[in-house]
């Protein structure tokens, strides 16, 4: 399989997976806060992901000749964007519904493009400016913000979207010169655990019984949302640069929407059926376009 379209996949399974969690990250604070719900899905993560690092990569890292030191203060970041950009996401759930934060955290599809040009001069290709003109539009329609106010929730969502921008952009510039994906996503949930203890106990009365209650939630978004999709995640990102993949992750506020009308029966009317419409739409042309102008410039 090509290597482009082997990270495209895993990239629109990522949105899947990270929409389809919306709804247990809702659910699963029924009887824990939001800070013990994020500790406890970045532990299983990290325990989902940690017999697979040794089998994988432990003794090739084990080997490589490189500062190490380096290695380590990235992924630290990393892991600070991430344990901040979730626990936002999280505390934005209680005061608004799953539809509108999922939709105002892939926001991050118009500020990863501009970072990658502002910050690092990165040459993007003209189709993704459009798309995320769509992708905004679309994530507006979907959440009906003419129709609401911007509640706190809605604006923590969108601070959490400038937490995920980050790391979209770190994870691409760590794989420049460490491709060691297991190593990568189990790391950063454990320090996404690590520093969210603090809060958790600062306030939250967290208690054994009461997570077990919320254990089926925590399961899922922490195996599937958090080892598996971070995984994914990195993968889709060696193939593919922050402000098209930003695009393809966008897909998540669209899943979440379906979920949400699904399971928990936030309905969808027209105007966000023309959201999801345009997103998608967002998403396939900032695929297509740059291939078609590829071939079109070796034809001439």
């Amino acid at each position: 399989m090509n290597k482009k379209v082997f990270s495209l996949i895993c990239a629109i399974v990522t949105s899947f997976l990270w929409g389809s969690a919306f709804v247990a990250q809702d659910m699963g604070m029924d009887f824990i806060g939001p800070y013990t719900f994020s500790v406890g899905r970045f532990f299983i993560g990290f325990l989902t992901l940690l017999p697979f690092f040794f089998i994988f990569e432990f003794k090739k890292i084990k080997k490589l000749d490189i500062k190490k030191k380096r290695i380590a203060y990235y992924i630290f970041y990393l892991g600070i964007v991430l344990g901040l950009g979730q626990a936002l996401q999280q505390i934005s759930l209680i005061y608004t519904n799953v539809a509108n934060t999922g939709v105002f955290t892939v926001m991050y599809v118009l500020i990863v493009p501009l970072i990658s040009y502002l910050v690092f001069s990165k040459k993007i290709h003209w189709s993704v400016w459009p798309a995320v003109i769509f992708c905004v539009v679309g994530g507006l329609l979907l959440s009906e913000i003419k129709n609401t106010s911007v509640r706190l929730g809605d604006s923590l969502g969108i601070l959490s979207a400038f937490c995920w921008a980050v790391h979209i952009i770190l994870i691409r510039k760590i794989i420049e010169f460490f491709n060691y994906p297991i190593t990568i996503a189990m790391s950063q949930c454990l320090v996404g655990c690590l520093i969210l203890i603090l809060p958790m106990y600062l306030f939250e009365t967290p208690t054994f019984s009461n997570i077990l209650k919320d254990s089926y939630e925590i399961l899922y978004v922490g195996i599937l949302s958090s080892a598996v999709a971070f995984l994914l995640q990195t993968y889709s990102l060696q193939n593919i640069s922050p402000a098209p993949a930003a695009i393809i992750f966008s897909l998540e506020g669209v899943f979440a929407a379906i979920f949400a009308w699904l399971i928990l029966d936030q309905f969808l009317n027209e105007i966000k059926i023309l959201g999801i419409f345009l997103i998608l739409s967002a998403v396939i042309l900032s695929q297509i376009i740059p291939i078609y102008d590829k071939k079109k410039y070796e034809r001439n």
